[in-house]
């Protein structure tokens, strides 16, 4: 069964946009867990405009699951990774104002920086993983930065199959395959939802993990919660 990963950012998000503590970020956390999810991913940036560094710190009680948190590897980031020891940190090279995830690594002329980044991880015992388009060549290059795993970036199949363009899929699943051979874990996220969650999953072969936060919290306003946490588990089965 391919993990679901709840990314809470965008809780986050409504909590900051009123201040106070409504909703209580750690409360939503263990909730999450407790309706399912094996796993909570945060995406913290440098103006903290949703997720907070502290917010990363306060989690680490919270998250009994997975903790993975996202992130472009500048220096802030590095030491709060290496201060909070989540179970992955998936890399992803956002510039700093970007309103969110656009792309994936160019691994090839950032080999040896993603190299340097991951060994240090590595050593404190932290999962690796890069956030990365389905270019064969990045992947291949990315096996030779030393990742535990990649991260496919799903928007341009989200956007497809929203077209009825089925044909999407194919690329990722090459690349997973790809991967696979590599000796690299594969998750994925950016857009998936549950409209076509099902069909990504069934269609990517060694899926590790999917990590899912805009299209969930927005489902959930309308279906609820724990509701739509148990329909992506039951999608991913």
């Amino acid at each position: 069964m391919t993990k679901l990963s709840v990314n809470i950012n965008k809780i986050a998000t409504l909590r900051n946009s009123r201040g106070g503590n409504v909703p209580n970020l750690l409360t939503v956390a263990t909730d999450i867990q407790e309706f399912g999810a094996e796993g909570i991913t945060i995406h913290p940036r440098p103006d903290e405009r949703h997720i907070r560094y502290q917010d990363a710190r306060d989690l680490k009680n919270s998250v009994v699951t997975e903790y993975n948190i996202e992130g472009n590897p500048i220096k802030s980031f590095m030491d709060l990774v290496l201060e909070v020891k989540p179970t992955q940190v998936t890399l992803v090279p956002d510039a700093i104002d970007a309103i969110t995830s656009n792309a994936g690594w160019d691994t090839i002329t950032n080999q040896s920086f993603l190299q340097e980044v991951i060994q240090e991880f590595q050593q404190n015992k932290i999962r690796t993983s890069i956030f990365i388009d389905t270019d064969k060549r990045f992947i291949e290059a990315a096996a030779k930065t030393g990742t535990d795993r990649i991260e496919l970036y799903t928007e341009q199949f989200a956007s497809e199959f929203e077209k009825g363009n089925t044909e999407a899929v194919k690329s990722y699943a090459e690349a997973a395959i790809l991967a696979h051979d590599l000796g690299l874990g594969i998750n994925a996220g950016h857009d998936l939802s549950l409209d076509n969650i099902k069909f990504f999953k069934d269609n990517i072969p060694n899926l590790a993990e999917v990590s899912i936060g805009h299209a969930l919290i927005a489902e959930s306003l309308y279906l609820g919660l724990e509701n739509v946490v148990n329909m992506y588990l039951h999608r991913l089965q």
